[in-house]
């Protein structure tokens, strides 16, 4: 403990442009809690030392980037259900007995940023580019809404096959099928990193712009900058945009929940995270 105050921490390598405690020390505060958010840089290979740290007590809770979530995963006591599927957790929450629960905020937090947005997602068809962790998440996360038809797209088909297998309602696409399946979503999601640290709405895309249409919801999970390529060019076609900002909040705000009970404000939270994101760009 710091001066009383109970600490949590984000772990991984490299966490020293992480979001996450500003974020999170801005929701401390406008809640008058007396917690605080550090930065600790965990290699590879230390997830279960991390995890111990928790079950001393040094820290009440983690937020776990990479390379470490598969590894807390297999070194935390009780998963929840998604977790448990995923095999890979980005929250640990200590327990009164000693003992680490983990879960994973991703989905869930990406589905919120919509749903605050007014997008619908109950009986929607929604396509995903990528396969990579956050897809994963993501795919998960949609698989429990009802009605939700999900197909996936990746440069690797077979990663793609693998993450359709976390949703009954998901299905891999490649080829021609990728085509029509972008073409006949209501929601189209990039979760890769093209378009990441590109000058606002320049550089490359995921998918070729001409297939969005404006009656889509075109969302990004890239937040620097707010206004990928994909964005711009969605925009620009009518289609209504949802920035990668979103889900970084809600994911948040879903860890403070499980630390500390209290149900923090995205709006605080965004709002640091956007001045942060200034002060870098000036």
């Amino acid at each position: 403990m710091s001066n009383g105050q109970t600490r949590v921490a984000i772990v991984g390598d490299p966490v020293e442009h992480s979001l996450s405690p500003v974020m999170q020390n801005a929701a401390f505060a406008s809640a008058g809690l007396d917690w605080e958010m550090v930065r600790v840089q965990v290699p590879s290979g230390s997830g279960a030392e991390i995890i111990g740290r928790v079950r001393s007590g040094e820290f009440a809770g983690l937020a776990i980037t990479m390379p470490l979530k598969e590894e807390a995963a297999a070194a935390i006591d009780e998963l929840d259900p998604a977790s448990a599927r995923l095999r890979s957790v980005n929250t640990a929450v200590g327990l009164p007995d000693g003992g680490v629960r983990g879960l994973s905020t991703d989905g869930n937090g990406f589905v919120n940023s919509l749903r605050v947005q007014g997008v619908d997602l109950v009986g929607s068809k929604v396509h995903v580019v990528g396969a990579g962790g956050a897809a994963r998440s993501i795919v998960a996360a949609l698989g429990a809404i009802d009605g939700c038809l999900i197909t996936i797209s990746n440069r690797t088909f077979s990663a793609a096959v693998e993450a359709a297998g976390l949703a009954e309602s998901a299905h891999a696409v490649d080829g021609d099928e990728t085509v029509d399946a972008v073409k006949g979503a209501d929601i189209v999601v990039n979760t890769t990193s093209v378009g990441m640290g590109s000058e606002s709405g320049v550089g490359a895309l995921p998918l070729a712009i001409e297939l969005i249409g404006a009656h889509q919801v075109v969302a990004d999970i890239v937040y620097h900058p707010l206004t990928t390529g994909l964005l711009a060019g969605a925009a620009a076609r009518g289609a209504h945009t949802v920035d990668g900002l979103g889900m970084l909040v809600h994911q948040a705000v879903l860890q403070c929940e499980a630390w500390t009970g209290f149900s923090p404000d995205p709006v605080a939270m965004r709002s640091a995270a956007e001045a942060e994101l200034a002060r870098r760009s000036g």
